[in-house]
């Protein structure tokens, strides 16, 4: 019998783009939504002053995902897309899918319209031991959550 409901763990997810998953992420950030506030000064009976918030543009954040560096040069030749002035065919959708402990979907959240605005790989260090990194930030025209 459960005793109350569990949190989701960070560790279990994975990325679709177009429908297809992309394996191997290390992180995910920028999962945000935002309404910007616009403040409405006005004055009531007998001069009274009053500030009214109301909702104006939506906003969502970049999103940055990092993965180790593989030979897979897809993120580059997408990033090539928005250079070369293709961005209606660069536009793709994605998710990001969590999972629960036993590996069932417990929440998704669709990117809608997304492109990549900036592909790099981290530090290089002779000596190194450590993976590369492969960073992609993503912007977009909307986050669901399914």
């Amino acid at each position: 019998m459960a005793i109350g409901e569990d949190a989701i763990g960070n560790y279990a997810f994975q990325i679709e783009i177009d429908r297809v998953t992309i394996a191997q992420f290390k992180e995910v950030t920028g999962l945000s939504a935002e309404i910007q506030v616009i403040e409405h000064r006005e004055n009531k009976a007998k001069g009274i002053p009053v500030i009214k918030k109301l909702p104006g543009a939506r906003k969502w954040g970049d999103i940055t995902l990092k993965r180790g560096k593989t030979d897979n040069p897809a993120f580059w030749a997408w990033i090539k897309e928005v250079q070369d002035g293709k961005i209606d065919s660069a536009r793709r959708n994605a998710s990001v899918v969590l999972y629960d402990y036993e590996r069932g979907e417990k929440a998704r959240f669709n990117i809608i319209n997304a492109w990549p605005s900036k592909v790099s790989i981290g530090s290089l260090q002779a000596g190194g031991s450590e993976i590369i990194l492969e960073e992609i930030t993503l912007v977009h025209e909307g986050l669901e959550v399914a």
